[in-house]
């Protein structure tokens, strides 16, 4: 994939990120979220962090959450977990699940 391609793709699923975590915010779920490049944190009300970036050499989206690192790489348009083969966005429902203490379910619409 071009470096031009990727770019565009992260920046898409990023801008979807934000969107559904700020969606989800408007429920049940105590976060904070501030975006700064292609670096979106998410602070929930036990102050601990949710981070998601774009990581251009790697050509991946990168996860940091209390439970781990993840990396995820765009296969056949959906943004895949190298190890453990997860989706991005059923895994980060998981994620903000656990740490938000709500039941989340995000989807990039």
């Amino acid at each position: 994939m071009s470096d031009q391609a990727f770019q565009r793709d992260a920046e898409a699923a990023l801008d979807a990120i934000e969107a559904a975590i700020e969606r989800a915010a408007d429920g049940d779920l105590d976060v904070d979220v501030e975006r700064q490049g292609n670096v979106i944190t998410m602070t929930f009300e036990d102050d601990s962090k949710l981070i998601v970036n774009s990581h251009s050499a790697a050509q991946e989206i990168w996860v940091a959450a209390r439970s781990g690192g993840f990396h995820y790489r765009l296969r056949d348009g959906r943004w895949i977990d190298g190890r453990s083969g997860d989706e991005l966005y059923a895994a980060l429902s998981r994620l903000v699940s656990q740490q938000g203490g709500v039941a989340v379910v995000l989807s990039p619409r």
